[in-house]
């Protein structure tokens, strides 16, 4: 355990529970990646029209338009991961809690694999229809 001192604040940090969240979050990432793009999506849409209203002229808002567009979607695609991150750090916790600290990475690579797995048949089914 390392501790990080912040001025006011100390933080313990662990670095088992960081890889189980980490695990975590990649697994319910892989196994819910229609829920990540409809994520990804929906934050594309939102920083596109919030930048809208930045620009007064619309000429200079289509000029700009293509490069505004890609920036917010690698915008997007980075902060997708938060709520993946949140949920899987409470999925690691919880089998940390119950199983002990050893199986929270133990049990996270399984879901890995496993989603992963099911992400590859998932993707494989769609594409042969």
């Amino acid at each position: 355990m390392t501790t990080l001192d912040l001025g006011l604040f100390a933080l313990n940090i662990d670095a088992t529970e960081i890889a189980g969240a980490g695990l975590w979050s990649l697994a319910l990432y892989l196994g819910f990646s229609p829920v990540g793009d409809w994520v990804t999506h929906q934050l594309s849409r939102w920083f596109n029209y919030a930048e809208r209203s930045l620009y007064t002229s619309e000429q200079e808002f289509e000029r700009t338009r293509p490069a505004r567009e890609s920036q917010n979607a690698f915008y997007a695609s980075i902060l997708s991961i938060l709520p993946f991150l949140g949920v899987g750090t409470l999925c690691s916790l919880g089998v940390e809690l119950s199983l002990g600290q050893s199986w929270a990475i133990s049990v996270g690579i399984v879901a890995c694999m496993g989603c992963g797995i099911y992400e590859l048949g998932r993707r494989d089914g769609r594409s042969s229809e």
